[in-house]
């Protein structure tokens, strides 16, 4: 098969506010190749995204990622890394080309998938989906109260575990971020999973971050996520050193595998956490995963856009039994919500599993989705070289 069109479909909200909420953009990605149709979803701004893969070459390290992916050759899990390896050659110096290059990887990967009549997983050698501790993924309230209304609405919507993120965390005092924390973890309750994610808000500043390790121990919290900025790696190194038991999270911020095996290598953290739609693909997140198990360190999805993106972030360690928990957007955007045909459900177990279903899974909603439609339309010396594609 040979890679026939890419075709980027960029949806929106009505009103995208300031709210640290992925879901209420998308940029969906379909592929054609030799009659199969595969779907990938990118995590980043879908403007910048899409003129990556369109714009003008400015020289021969900085071309559009069109010219390595159209016409190149499809039909095995090789020809995807070769493209990929393409992609990294000529288009270095466009700094979004890993991001446009993820969700056209996922593609990839499902056009493989179906035209093989197998579920992708199976393709990247692993003999079953394994089951999956869902995770509701929210953000912290403006108030305790609100942390622990949300956290209760978690428990009472069947899940066992839950992460807060964001919000007024590392805004104000360490009292002030506690109180968020015993809220949470009263709400979720005693026996359920709690995680923390800060957003990066420390920066560099490893005392303000261990200010929060007392009361993030007392609230019993698994992870400590993204307290510095993705590649301050002596920051989580030196945090790390400080021996809670609260271990910290990291690697959504991993825009190759290097930077993922840099967070684990060098900042010594406990659970690595890839976002297929940033890193590449599927393709380099299980190269992390492969890596993690021997380090002893826990691999993560992470998601919080649609049940696309989640069947995509589930594959790399779908197999991986003892990697037991999974990001699970609770309440995403209705846009998000309405994405998949048939969206990953959770079972009488309140788990979920990578789907079984050739390709990733997934059917995308197109018409259902086409309310959101942004029309989008980039213009070069005059001439249109790219134009939002009709939804029929």
């Amino acid at each position: 098969m040979k890679i026939d069109a890419v075709d980027f479909f960029y949806f929106a909200m009505p009103e995208v506010t300031a709210a640290v909420d992925g879901s209420q953009d998308a940029l969906v990605v379909r592929v054609s190749a030799g009659g199969y149709v595969g779907w990938g979803e990118c995590e980043a701004a879908p403007l910048p995204t899409i003129a990556a893969f369109v714009c003008p070459m400015s020289h021969g390290a900085c071309r559009p990622v069109s010219d390595s992916v159209l016409g190149a050759k499809l039909d095995s899990p090789a020809d995807i890394a070769a493209i990929s390896a393409q992609v990294a050659r000529d288009s270095m110096d466009l700094l979004q080309a890993q991001h446009t290059l993820s969700g056209i990887e996922m593609a990839l990967w499902d056009i493989l998938g179906r035209r093989y009549d197998q579920p992708v997983w199976t393709l990247l050698g692993y003999r079953r989906s394994e089951p999956k501790v869902p995770y509701a993924s929210q953000l912290f309230g403006a108030t305790p109260q609100e942390t622990l209304e949300r956290a209760r609405k978690a428990r009472n919507d069947g899940f066992g575990a839950a992460k807060f993120g964001w919000g007024p965390i590392g805004t104000a005092t360490p009292k002030h971020d506690a109180d968020h924390f015993v809220a949470a973890r009263e709400g979720i309750g005693e026996g359920g999973y709690l995680m923390v994610d800060v957003g990066q808000i420390f920066g560099e500043d490893v005392e303000a971050a261990a200010a929060r390790l007392p009361a993030l121990e007392a609230a019993r919290v698994l992870w400590f996520e993204e307290p510095f900025h993705g590649d301050s790696y002596e920051a989580y190194a030196a945090l790390a050193a400080r021996g809670s038991k609260v271990k910290l999270a990291g690697g959504e911020a991993a825009h190759n595998l290097a930077m993922a095996r840099h967070v684990m290598d060098f900042g010594k953290v406990g659970y690595v956490q890839i976002d297929c739609g940033r890193i590449g693909g599927i393709g380099p997140a299980k190269a992390v995963a492969d890596l993690a198990a021997p380090r002893g360190i826990s691999y993560v999805n992470h998601t919080f856009t649609t049940h696309l993106a989640l069947s995509a972030s589930l594959q790399p360690y779908a197999g991986v039994a003892a990697d037991r928990i999974c990001e699970f957007p609770a309440d995403p955007s209705p846009l998000a919500q309405i994405a998949a045909k048939n969206p990953i459900l959770r079972d009488r177990n309140g788990e979920i599993r990578a789907p079984e279903a050739p390709g990733l899974g997934i059917e995308v909603d197109l018409p259902g989705l086409k309310p959101y439609l942004v029309e989008t339309e980039i213009r070069v010396g005059g001439k249109a070289i790219y134009r939002t594609p009709r939804i029929d």
